[in-house]
């Protein structure tokens, strides 16, 4: 089976910094795109950012210019680099595959990012 495992969450101060990783049990280099995702308590989980297979990014309007997702193919890990934090970013984050256009999507548990003063 597939396996994702965030990391990198926590507690920082408004206009701090975290990086996110998601390990991957897979060769993630051929995968249709890989994403992050976040949900706050009594929210619905909302697409991040994503990663295409051929690289291309996308990112929400409420992120842009301050969240950059990448990853390492030979290292089977994606990243969320998360700068200017504030406390609208407090959420799970979670690790999303998609393999390809008509094959099966996979999740990671979450991982924990609380802004707070």
């Amino acid at each position: 089976q597939v396996q994702l495992v965030e990391s990198g969450g926590g507690l920082v101060q408004p206009g701090g910094s975290l990086r996110l990783s998601c390990a991957a049990s897979l060769n993630i280099e051929p995968v249709y795109a890989m994403r992050w995702f976040r949900r706050a308590p009594g929210k619905q989980r909302d697409l991040v950012a994503t990663i295409s297979r051929g690289g291309s990014t996308n990112y929400s309007d409420s992120v842009k210019g301050r969240f950059t997702i990448s990853r390492d193919n030979a290292k089977k890990t994606l990243y969320l680099q998360m700068n200017s934090l504030n406390p609208e970013d407090t959420a799970v984050y979670y690790c999303n595959v998609k393999m390809s256009l008509w094959g099966p999507e996979y999740w990671g548990q979450g991982t924990q990012v609380t802004v707070s003063s």
